[in-house]
């Protein structure tokens, strides 16, 4: 029986290690990325064939291991040894085909991807070839004016910028095209496609730039012609205004300046002639880059020109003929002006005196005042009755003056100004004389149309249901007050007599008995309401005494909410807002319990109850208002956090940014230019995103200034203002240190593949370089230093990773069998895993150096060998380290009880792989549900390893 176990075990161990074998031998054929799409393809189908093939290769190693654990409990101590170990390289032998298959697998299909990718981008490319060359091809259309010809300009330009642009996309498209050549080395993306793809460019781009030179040429013609013909209408425009100021009456000059003036005038105009010959010369060559319609509007401009110069010229000669005639007539002109002048000036005298005796002094008058200045207005409207004839007199003597050519404005303008003085001191007498007269009778008149204007409010306060006390207390104060002016007016007879005349007086008079009657009836109406508003005062005492705080409680809330509506400068006055408005709610709170206490006094009352409920309306209003204000405070708090966050994150980025390409502008030499380049793409691939980043952080800043007051949105503005100019200045920086280390790349590589003359690189095309020049013996020895050391880096990491690796084994190999062997297991492991970061550190210099180092081959396997070691690491800590490994002593402790025992150890083993197979069925249905949204680069474990990685969100390709 311990014969066939073993037999078993033995023959399960070699078909396992067979179809491992197998596994390995296709892998090891399909591993290739070289040649056409199609067999790219093939591979990948043929490695996801294989990936199926792995739960039967799980199986098979579960068959082992129960063959083994049978073998175990039956065969002697002496061949447990035996068995273990050859479990145990199996169990090695398992896992480095299980990770050849997924890293074979998953770089296949990284390299599949990254061509899907680049053909994509290359079809969009020569669309947009293809819709250039379209919008190009036809010849430029002649347009109707200069605006049409700028438009076309600013198209043409648009046009180009945008191929200019494209320029970036096609150094990018090139990139990935040469990446994927040495990868797949297949002629779709080989250096004529590359050439072909650059040729198309470069047509398309010095035809956009042809197109702009030649409309930048026509549009310029233009531009000088029409400021040509802009002066030339400058020059006729001030002519014209020269010759209407020697033509118009408004100027001061003498005829023979005018005369002078002329002679000038007609001599530019002469000499404009000429330049109006200049123009239409110039006219004849724009037309001929200008549609029909603008030509003949060019035409019809220039003919409106030559109309006007001749207009002005025919003005000048008729000017020139009138201005001998008005010679003449100046002597006799100057006598008269003078002589009119002499008559204004005394004039003006007298109505000045006039003006002066009606002073009516400052401050309030008597009656006895207003009768005098009354009738010394009446004697003053009798001298200004007896000036009239000296106005007339003044105004034949302008008539006469205005017989002349001469400009009389300054006359006319004395006289008017004389007549507005004689009319300004009549109409002042006359209204003096009515203000006078109608203060007279406002005084007589006053008491009894105050007493008519009282009577109707004191019978709507006797009317109102609830009149206050002290309404009618005030009332009754009044009513004593017109007694006595009623009263003093009856004895004021003889005056109103004389002033208002008999009938007038009397009638007032009879007025004034009649309002008297009236208010003795009202009195006593108001004294008898007043003892009934004196019982009902005291009544309603106690709510009065509660309602009246309540009321300057709420107007105190109300003036505070009030002065929190403005705007504040900056995020803490905004949040102490906020504060402020929250304890504000606190205080409405309270007040609503205080005035649920004084409603209980109104319920008997309908005038309180009218004003307990509008006290009430202003309460839920003023409620509204402080709810919406909070709710408004706390959201322009949280876009002024969110605004700071941002701005803050995108400064320090900037700022890191920056000192990191301020470092490098002091890199030196090849190895350090070459090393930092590719730090210097990796940065500038982030620029994009952080490009949005600062669209959103304007965004942001706009809805803080939308909410902020004055001072803070300068503030705002000057900080994205600054954030702007940083951007730029980084980009700018950024891009010309790229360009400039791209400029030199080429000549350094020259310079490093002349030093590779070893034998393992010799035979690569890139390093065939037998014929160095002598000259450049010294330069060479140095750059093989530099390039040895480099490579001294590499087999040091190699020799460090084989150490590494080979101190894993020997603990894998062990087998510990007590706590204290575990825990020792345990903490070599830990020991192991923590000097992985620095592996990391020096693995990811041997990657910044990989341009200098060149083979990329050893570099994958390195990079490969790599994983797998940390692979292996990272699981030996995370499962048990007894495993399948358990103590020798627990086999010994077992006793063999008979067939109980056996069937009892039997169905012990095979019910948990039994349910661990049943558990990973169950994961193989519910797998499908729960990725929805597969994406490769999730499911790619390989093409994490890669520096530069194709993103693909979507099904897998096959």
């Amino acid at each position: 029986m311990t014969q066939q176990l073993q037999d078993e075990f033995d023959s399960s161990v070699e078909n396992a290690e067979a179809w491992m074998k197998a596994i390995q031998e296709r892998l090891r054929i399909n591993d290739n990325t070289k040649g056409p799409r199609s067999a790219l393809e093939a591979r990948l189908r043929e490695t996801e064939k294989i990936r199926a093939l792995e739960p039967e290769g799980s199986l098979k190693m579960d068959l082992v291991l129960v063959k083994a654990d049978a073998a175990l409990r039956s065969i002697d101590e002496d061949k447990k040894h035996e068995v273990l170990s050859k479990l145990k390289d199996i169990k090695a032998l398992w896992e480095e085909t299980a990770i050849y298959i997924t890293h074979c697998h998953s770089r296949i299909e990284w390299v599949w991807l990254h061509w899907s990718e680049y053909l994509k981008a290359q079809d969009e490319f020569y669309s947009w070839i293809h819709n250039m060359r379209v919008t190009l091809e036809p010849d430029i259309e002649l347009q109707l004016g200069l605006k049409e010809k700028q438009w076309q300009l600013s198209h043409a330009q648009v046009l180009q910028n945008d191929v200019l642009n494209q320029s970036v996309l096609l150094e990018r498209l090139l990139e990935e095209a040469a990446s994927l050549f040495s990868r797949i080395g297949d002629p779709s993306v080989d250096e004529d496609a590359q050439k072909k793809m650059r040729v198309e460019y470069e047509g398309i781009r010095q035809e956009a730039q042809n197109r702009v030179k030649l409309l930048e040429t026509i549009t310029k013609e233009h531009e000088q012609y029409s400021a040509n013909v802009n002066q030339f209408q400058s020059w006729l425009n001030g002519v014209t205004e020269r010759l209407n100021c020697c033509i118009g009456g408004a100027t001061k000059s003498s005829a023979e300046d005018k005369l002078k003036a002329l002679k000038e005038i007609a001599k530019d105009i002469r000499s404009g002639g000429k330049k109006w010959k200049h123009l239409e010369n110039q006219c004849a060559e724009v037309i001929q880059n200008t549609s029909p319609l603008g030509a003949a509007r060019l035409k019809d401009e220039l003919e409106e020109l030559r109309k006007a110069l001749e207009k002005l010229k025919l003005l000048s000669s008729e000017e020139e003929e009138r201005l001998l005639k008005i010679q003449q007539s100046e002597s006799a002109y100057e006598s008269q002006a003078r002589q009119l002048e002499a008559d204004i000036q005394k004039l003006r005298k007298d109505l000045q005196r006039l003006e002066n005796d009606l002073d009516p002094g400052e401050g309030e008058k008597t009656e006895e005042e207003f009768v005098t200045l009354w009738r010394k207005c009446n004697a003053t409207r009798a001298a200004l009755a007896a000036e009239e004839s000296k106005i007339e007199r003044l105004k034949a003597q302008l008539k006469e003056l205005l017989r002349f050519s001469q400009d009389v404005q300054l006359h006319a303008e004395s006289v008017v100004s004389a007549i507005h003085q004689y009319q300004s001191v009549r109409g002042k007498t006359s209204k003096m004389s009515t203000d006078t007269e109608t203060q007279l009778r406002r005084l007589f008149q006053d008491p009894v149309r105050s007493f008519e204007q009282w009577k109707p409010s004191i019978q709507m306060l006797l009317e109102t249901p609830e009149p206050e006390l002290a309404h009618i207390e005030a009332a009754l104060a009044e009513s004593s007050q017109f007694k006595e002016k009623l009263m003093t007016l009856q004895l004021k007879k003889d005056v109103l007599n004389k002033v208002l005349g008999e009938e007038n007086a009397e009638s007032l008079l009879q007025e004034v008995a009649e309002a008297s009657k009236e208010r003795e009836i009202l009195h006593k109406k108001l004294l008898q309401s007043k003892s009934k508003l004196q019982n009902l005062t005291l009544q309603h005492k106690n709510f009065d005494a509660g309602f009246a705080p309540l009321q300057k409680k709420l107007s105190a809330i109300q003036a505070k909410l009030d002065l929190e509506k403005e705007p504040r400068p900056d995020l803490l006055g905004k949040k102490t807002q906020l504060q402020r408005l929250q304890m504000i709610q606190d205080d409405l709170a309270e007040l609503a319990v205080h005035m649920e206490e004084v409603e209980k006094l109104v319920q008997s009352n309908t005038t309180h109850r009218h004003e307990m409920n509008q006290l009430s309306s202003d309460f839920q209003a003023l409620k509204r208002s402080l709810e919406m204000m909070i709710q408004q405070s706390e959201d322009h708090v949280q876009k002024h956090w969110a605004y700071n966050d941002k701005l803050s994150d995108l400064q320090q980025w900037i700022s890191v940014t920056r000192e990191k390409i301020d470092s490098y502008h002091d890199a030196d030499g090849e190895q350090n230019t070459e090393g930092r380049l590719e730090d210097l793409e990796r940065w500038l691939a982030e620029f994009p995103d952080k490009e949005i980043q600062l669209h959103l952080v304007e965004a942001h800043g706009q809805l803080v200034m939308e909410n902020s007051s004055p001072e803070e949105t300068a503030h705002v503005q000057a900080e994205l203002d600054q954030l702007k100019e940083s951007w730029k200045s980084l980009k700018d920086m950024a891009t010309g240190l790229l360009k400039k280390w791209q400029l030199n790349r080429p000549v350094a590589d020259k310079k490093k593949k002349r030093a590779f003359v070893d034998s393992r690189w010799m035979s690569r095309p890139a390093f065939r370089l037998f014929d160095v020049d002598p000259s450049h013996k010294q330069e060479k020895t140095g750059e093989r230093q530099s390039t040895s050391s480099h490579l001294k880096l590499l087999y040091d990491f190699e020799e460090w990773l084989r150490g590494e690796n080979t101190k894993l084994t020997k603990i894998l190999a062990g087998t510990p069998c007590s706590t204290e062997e575990i825990k020792a297991h345990q903490s070599k492991l830990e020991e192991l895993q923590s000097r992985v970061p620095d592996g990391q550190r020096l693995f990811e210099d041997l990657l910044h150096l990989h341009p200098v180092i060149g083979n990329s081959e050893e570099l994958e396997d390195l990079r490969y060998r790599w994983m797998l070691y940390k692979s292996k690491l990272r699981e030996s800590l995370s499962s048990p380290s007894a495993g399948s490994l358990e103590e020798p002593e627990r086999f010994r402790k077992k006793r063999s009880g008979g067939m109980c025992s056996y069937l009892h150890r039997v169905c012990r083993a095979a019910l948990p792989l039994q349910l661990l197979l049943l558990f990973l069925l169950l994961l193989a249905f519910l797998l499908p549900l729960a990725e929805e949204t597969h994406s490769c680069t999730l499911a790619n474990n390989f093409a994490r390893s890669f520096k530069l990685m194709l993103r693909y969100e979507g099904p897998p390709p096959t």
